[in-house]
Order: structure tokens, then C-alpha cells, then sequence
């Protein structure tokens, strides 16, 4: 055999070497198994079920609260280390201002027949900035950030989920209250505002700094929970053009 037919057979090797461990990589230990949560909005309860190795069924429950009234609710992207899963669940309750920002860690400890749940309450975060009482509360996030508003506050606040700082987000004037939070699979999120006559948006990139901005009602969609149309301020006037390249380096010369 030549140097180069053994070249190219060690590299077609090493190719094949890297399919089979991409297809034998194993799914998390907590892949056939979903958290429901049920309750009033003032205790949230939580349930495991679904399948191990060797069974299915519902494994741990519990609850977490009190609360004055929660606003909105959402869980962390998972964290996983052998058959240990752990996740943060961060509850917004709005029933009172301040408003309070309530961070609990989730551990799940799988074996091949249960799986140990254990919720605790990991920080409290005052949103001082935001109104709170009867209002919606909207939240959205990206993997480094939170994003949340009330339908009574002029200005929304992001937080970061690795500090917990709390930083507010720049608004209108006049001021005009918050509409709706979305956000996209990216991480993308649009912040949008309005008072039934003028509506303005703010959209932040994954790093946390706003990117775009302008007049209108402009939201985002992701790919797994539609957003109510009851939440968002429509209308079929089109907004100003906002539209704009920024070109990023000199032109290629090939």
C-alpha cells in the first residue's frame, strides 16, 4: 500500500471513529422524564414523572412558596453531571411591589429505577423597578439573560442569571408600559411597549445588548410556545421603516 492510500484509509478511519462516538453519545439521564407544575398563585407544586431504565410512573413531588401572586414562571436550561440534572426555576411573583424575583435550584439524582428530586430555594432578587399588584407580568429569556416586565411598568429589567444583577432597561418618552416580552431560539428577545396610541420595541441580542429599536408593536416567535394575541398590542398600520445593513469589514477583493 502507498503512503497515500494509507493516509487517506487512517483518515477515512478517523472519520468513521468520529460518526460512531457522535451516534453512541448517550442522551441525558433525564431524557424521559418531564416536571409538571399545578397549584394557585400563591403555591406552585411540582411533579416527576415519566420512565427510567427500569420503570415509569411519577417519582418525586413537592411545592414551592409562598407567594403573594405569581406572574410568570420558567426554567433554566439544564446543567448535567453523570446521573445528576440540575436546572434553575426562576418564579416572578408580581402581587406586590416591589416585585420579587425568586430563584430555586432543581436537582434531579437519576438511577436506573427512580429519580430523588430536591427543590430549594437558591436566591431572592428585588425588581424594585417594577410596578407590581394587578398587573401581567411578561418574561422571556436567552442563556445568559432574564428578561422581565409588567404591564404597569415604563421601563423592563434584565438579570443576569450567572450574577443575578439586576439592570434596567431604558424605555420611552412619555413612557409607555410594557406589552410584551418574546423571545426567538437564538436569543433573541424583543421588549415591547405601548399605551394604545404610541407603541415603541427594543430587540436584544444573546450577549444582552439591544441591537435594534424603534416605533410599532413588533414581536418575536420561538418554536415551541405560541405567543397569545390577547398579550400583544396588533395593529395593521405599518410602523416607520426600520430597515438598515451596517457592513461589518471592507469588501473581499476576490
Amino acid at each position: 500500500m502507498s503512503r497515500i492510500s494509507r493516509i487517506l484509509t487512517a483518515s477515512a478511519l478517523l472519520v468513521l471513529s468520529a460518526l460512531a462516538a457522535q451516534s453512541q453519545t448517550p442522551a441525558a439521564p433525564d431524557a424521559n422524564l418531564y416536571t409538571n407544575y399545578f397549584g394557585s398563585a400563591t403555591s406552585v407544586s411540582w411533579i416527576v414523572c415519566g420512565a427510567t431504565q427500569q420503570s415509569s410512573g411519577c417519582y418525586d413531588s413537592g411545592s414551592i412558596g409562598p407567594f403573594v401572586s405569581v406572574g410568570a414562571m420558567l426554567e433554566s436550561n439544564p446543567q448535567v453531571s453523570g446521573s445528576v440534572v440540575t436546572r434553575f426555576i426562576y418564579v416572578v411573583d408580581a402581587g406586590a411591589s416591589p416585585v420579587t424575583l425568586y430563584v430555586y435550584k432543581k436537582t434531579d439524582t437519576i438511577s436506573s429505577s427512580f429519580d430523588t428530586t430536591v427543590v430549594t430555594l437558591f436566591k431572592t432578587v428585588s425588581l424594585s423597578q417594577l410596578v407590581g399588584g394587578s398587573v401581567t407580568t411578561f418574561m422571556a429569556a436567552n442563556n445568559k439573560y432574564l428578561y422581565i416586565g409588567t404591564s404597569l411598568s415604563p421601563n423592563a429589567v434584565y438579570v443576569s442569571k450567572g450574577t443575578l444583577k439586576v439592570t434596567e432597561i431604558g424605555g420611552f418618552s412619555p413612557p409607555l408600559n410594557i406589552t410584551s416580552i418574546t423571545s426567538n431560539q437564538y436569543g433573541y428577545v424583543t421588549v415591547t411597549q405601548g399605551n394604545g396610541l404610541f407603541t415603541g420595541f427594543n430587540v436584544f441580542g444573546p450577549t444582552g445588548g439591544a441591537v435594534e429599536g424603534g416605533g410599532g408593536s413588533e414581536f418575536m416567535l420561538g418554536t415551541t410556545q405560541a405567543v397569545p394575541a390577547s398579550s400583544l398590542v396588533l395593529s395593521d398600520t405599518a410602523p416607520t421603516i426600520h430597515m438598515y445593513m451596517k457592513p461589518t469589514g471592507p469588501p473581499s477583493n476576490k
